[in-house]
């Protein structure tokens, strides 16, 4: 059958001139292999690409040996874990600094100062601004535990079987959705006073004025909502790596709730 295909394909090539033969060939091969030259996609098997959220195989999920109270218990066990380690690791001196997971850069309309700086010899204020924003998104981070407990308490038993079905990250995302806007709301007065604490704010003030001075230009960012919005982003993304432990590897799951329930789940 394909010696048929590369024989009418050469042919097509070879004589494509030709009308007639052409017919002659069109029919030869779609008499032989289904194939219509005239119209190839109306032949073609292969399935269209889209791109969806992967799904877990939850026919494989022995959900039967669980209880309600157990894969709420798990889930809350799970996402505990998580942001407790996750505030924990942030909140400790460089814990965003030197994590390059998490740690906050310069924001991305200011990116250009830290260029132009370093070219005038002033690498090490660029440094320094950077250092403090970190310094106090870490100082900031553990306002966040409250408001994590009081949406992992409110957890009910659809969302946890919902979220143990789900993909690596369904329960920082469940997370994310309940938490997000009060979190910002907490962080930003405090990153705002955190920034004042270490000083990020005057160095910043400093650094953006020399580099207006040297280059002519005027550039300001509201520093606050950058590094709070940054902060949160932070302990998502720890949560998720906790989480995603939890599930894939077996080591991480060290009470007897989170082998119990994350172990129903292994064959997804």
């Amino acid at each position: 059958m394909k010696k048929t295909i590369f024989l009418a394909a050469g042919l097509l090539f070879s004589v494509s001139t030709h009308a007639q033969i052409l017919d002659v060939i069109k029919s030869t091969v779609k008499n032989q292999t289904g194939v219509d030259l005239s119209n190839p996609k109306t032949t073609t098997t292969s399935p269209t690409t889209t791109q969806q959220t992967p799904k877990k195989n939850t026919s494989s999920v022995n959900l039967g040996s669980l209880t309600s109270t157990q894969i709420s218990s798990g889930l809350k066990e799970a996402l505990n874990l998580g942001v407790t380690e996750g505030v924990k690791k942030l909140a400790a001196p460089d814990g965003f600094l030197k994590n390059e997971a998490v740690k906050i850069l310069m924001p991305e309309k200011l990116r250009v100062i830290d260029t132009q700086l370093r070219a005038f010899g002033l690498g090490s204020l660029a440094d320094q601004g950077v250092k403090l924003l970190n310094r106090a998104a870490e100082d900031a981070v553990t306002e966040s535990a409250p408001i994590f407990t009081k949406a992992i308490t409110s957890m009910t038993i659809t969302d946890a079987k919902n979220i143990l079905l789900g993909s690596d990250n369904s329960a920082t995302n469940y997370l994310q959705s309940k938490t997000q806007s009060q979190l910002f709301t907490a962080f930003q007065p405090k990153v705002k006073a955190s920034l004042g604490k270490v000083g990020a704010d005057k160095v910043w003030n400093n650094l953006i004025s020399k580099y207006n001075t040297l280059t002519g230009n005027t550039v300001s960012t509201d520093l606050n909502e950058y590094v709070t919005n940054e902060t949160i982003n932070g302990v998502f993304k720890m949560v998720a790596e906790k989480e995603s432990g939890i599930r894939n590897n077996s080591v991480m799951r060290t009470t007897s709730i989170l082998q119990k329930v994350f172990g129903a789940q292994d064959g997804k």
